[in-house]
């Protein structure tokens, strides 16, 4: 590796050996329970780590467009693509790229789902839904909270979609532990399991902190394979914060000090 003191700043810098240990922690996990996981690009999309990575994981979920076209030319395996709607000038390359497409509302599923099918006849088709259910540390991170955007309530699903659907999903964790996700999955199942008769996978999404010391792995693994095992569908985890936790650091220079009531710094990172 090259002299760090010789590396202009400012750079990212990740441990290879830290961020195979992290990837072995999630290898056991999908050994373990049978989930699949993929890295969820909004929360770690340093690419250079691309080719480590992908030696574990199954692929990469998006937001959009661009992380799709990352995920597909720099990862190269499944490629999930979300957004809280879909612009019609992007579905088309969108609907090329991908292998699986999540809606946000049944409109958007509606307006799109023929389209997508001609484009990409083998895509996956799925439903992001709002269990609105979320013990989230800090109510703006929290996806379900109150007027949220993101998913579809049980008082707004469309039963008409359920025959274009491969799929749900949902996301209602920030940087949480497995009991987060037991209390969710409760109010999950409650409330939609009604619709899982026919469908090949259900989505846990991301906010899991798999790799953080002393998270519940065990308990991750057991709640996925009693999920598994009672409504025999695929299940999906896509962290992307917990592929990198703790791998690296941000390295910055010191361009300017002074005192204005306390001393201040200026870094070439501002």
């Amino acid at each position: 590796m090259a002299d760090k003191r010789a590396l202009s700043t400012p750079y990212y810098l990740c441990e290879e050996a830290l961020l195979e240990k992290n990837l072995k922690t999630l290898e056991y996990v999908q050994e373990q329970s049978g989930a699949k996981i993929i890295l969820a690009l909004k929360g770690f999309a340093m690419h250079a780590t691309f080719p480590l990575v992908r030696e574990y994981l199954h692929g990469c979920t998006a937001s959009g467009l661009h992380e799709a076209l990352l995920a597909r030319e720099k990862f190269g395996k499944e490629v999930h693509t979300y957004s809280p709607a879909f612009k019609e000038e992007d579905i088309e390359e969108i609907a090329k790229i991908s292998d699986h497409i999540v809606f946000n509302t049944p409109s958007q599923l509606l307006r799109f789902k023929d389209k997508v099918k001609e484009i990409n006849p083998q895509i996956h088709i799925s439903l992001r839904i709002n269990p609105e259910v979320s013990s989230s540390p800090v109510d703006i991170y929290n996806p379900c909270g109150v007027y949220s955007r993101l998913g579809t309530t049980l008082k707004n699903f469309d039963e008409s979609i359920l025959e274009h659907l491969d799929g749900l999903n949902f996301h209602a964790l920030c940087e949480q532990d497995a009991d987060a996700l037991e209390e969710v999955l409760i109010a999950f199942e409650e409330k939609f399991s009604k619709y899982f008769k026919n469908l090949k996978f259900i989505n846990f999404g991301g906010g899991h902190h798999i790799t953080r010391k002393g998270y519940d792995v065990e308990k991750l693994i057991k709640l996925v394979k009693d999920f598994k095992s009672k409504y025999g569908v695929t299940v999906y985890l896509e962290p992307g914060e917990a592929v990198g936790w703790e791998t690296g650091y941000l390295a910055a220079s010191v361009l300017d000090v002074f005192e204005n009531g306390m001393n201040v710094a200026i870094l070439d990172s501002s």
